[in-house]
């Protein structure tokens, strides 16, 4: 007799409902417990036989998984952006466990990847980062838009200058807006230190793992970008080809396609009708794509192995656009076969390619 069982989860703040389906796809138990983690491994070990667990990605998906991962035989973390099932009919914490159940049952379910614990570390330092990063620039982008709702010229990086804000600040006459600016360059003074902070502690985690020295070795991919690029993707074997890379990253071209074969005097034939393209791919990781689109913006403005790539590509006819798309690509692709064979990148082989 079959016993293996499938779990969907519909985790929440203070209760979590659980659904539990066998083989056959009946539904043999029901329960709401307390999203606690005595109460959820308790549940999860009051179940026998083979045990597949799945619950969307979210707020409290990292806890969750470590939780689980011990007393299960699989846990799948799936991606809400693709649960379609989950968005038609009727919906309650009942029914999106019971269908995640169902889909699990199916094989229909996009994992997100949950599988190096040993960067948890270097992957929260480089959340940190990035989200003070982005504060700081949300931050002088509010600084600028300031002086100019007020029609005062503020091109250049001077208005944020320490040993210039006094001058910039009396150009402000109306008193609420130029306090209001004096409290946004406290801001962005507290946010600078806590980026040299978190900066600091990325790259003395990051130094710890052995990918850093080699990732470094590529052009226009410095320490900051190595560290992030390590904590994003941890393990380079999770993508079989590059191709999945690209995808990941943003970088990879939609195609759209209908109506492809037809029949020609009896004979099955395909269709000459050209497959429409809908620009790169939407669901991705922003951060990796960013790190990939500015090593390329980078190499082709800078003198440097890539750069002669990217002045190829503009000489064979290439768009700019496609050009730096391409580039970034072959960055994504170089880092991908450094990282996986260990190996330091090969200038010449590079220069062979852009000769071809």
């Amino acid at each position: 007799m079959n016993s293996t069982k499938y779990i969907g989860m519909d985790v929440h703040k203070e209760a979590t409902t659980i659904a539990v389906m066998n083989a056959a796809g009946k539904l043999v138990m029901e329960s709401i417990v307390e999203t606690k983690a005595a109460t959820i491994v308790q549940f999860i070990e009051g179940l026998r036989g083979e045990l597949y667990v799945t619950f969307e990605e979210g707020t409290w998906a990292v806890w969750m998984y470590d939780l689980l991962k011990p007393h299960v035989t699989k846990v799948v973390v799936c991606n809400p952006r693709k649960n379609a099932l989950l968005k038609t009919g009727n919906k309650s914490d009942r029914i999106d466990a019971r269908k995640l159940a169902e889909l699990l049952r199916a094989g229909l379910l996009s994992a997100v990847y949950h599988g190096e614990t040993g960067l948890r570390t270097l992957k929260e330092l480089c959340r940190s980062y990035l989200a003070i990063s982005k504060d700081l620039a949300r931050t002088m982008n509010r600084i600028k838009a300031l002086y100019r709702s007020w029609s005062i010229p503020c091109g250049g990086a001077s208005v944020y200058a320490p040993r210039h804000r006094a001058e910039w600040l009396n150009k402000i006459t109306e008193p609420g807006v130029r306090r209001r600016a004096e409290l946004f360059y406290q801001q962005l003074e507290g946010l600078q230190k806590l980026r040299q902070e978190a900066r600091r502690d990325l790259l003395a985690e990051s130094r710890k793992h052995g990918a850093t020295n080699l990732l470094q070795g590529i052009p226009c991919i410095g320490p900051i970008r190595a560290a992030m690029l390590i904590a994003l993707i941890q393990t380079p074997h999770r993508f079989r080809t590059k191709r999945q890379l690209w995808t990941y990253s943003g970088l990879a071209l939609e195609t759209h396609s209908s109506g492809e074969y037809h029949y020609v005097q009896g004979q099955l034939q395909r269709s000459k009708r050209p497959v429409a393209l809908r620009g790169l791919n939407q669901n991705h990781n922003h951060d990796l794509k960013s790190i990939f689109k500015g090593a390329a913006t980078k190499a082709g403005s800078a003198k440097g192995p890539f750069h002669d790539f990217y002045t190829a590509l503009i000489a064979k006819g290439m768009k700019p656009t496609m050009a730096r798309l391409t580039l970034a690509r072959k960055i994504a692709t170089i880092t991908l076969l450094v990282w996986k064979k260990g190996v330091c990148f090969d200038v010449q082989q590079l220069k062979r390619q852009v000769s071809v």
